[in-house]
């Protein structure tokens, strides 16, 4: 699997009902869990004082990545997702 950068900002619709958002995070949190078990989300960081999220994500491509991975998030159809392929640079010292 390939790796990228993701960093995600979640904006949930004015007037969405309290219920629904806690309801998709708690499923957030378990789909979360589940794509981690399968390797697809390897890392996950969140900006101190920001809400939005960094990680290290794998798919085969981006096009896997933002269509069986993300979009099966919950919360997908209120985010916005800035993806950045990876590939390994030499002098990473987490590579030997």
């Amino acid at each position: 699997m390939n790796e990228f950068l993701v960093e995600i900002t979640t904006a949930v619709p004015a007037g969405t009902p309290e219920e629904e958002v806690d309801r998709r995070r708690a499923a957030e949190a378990v789909r979360a869990r589940e794509l981690a078990a399968t390797g697809h989300l390897a890392r996950l960081w969140r900006p101190v004082g920001e809400r939005r999220s960094i990680g290290v994500w794998r798919a085969a491509d981006e096009a896997e990545l933002r269509e069986k991975v993300l979009g099966t998030l919950p919360m997908w159809p209120w985010m916005t997702a800035t993806v950045t392929a990876l590939e390994p640079h030499p002098n990473d010292p987490g590579s030997n």
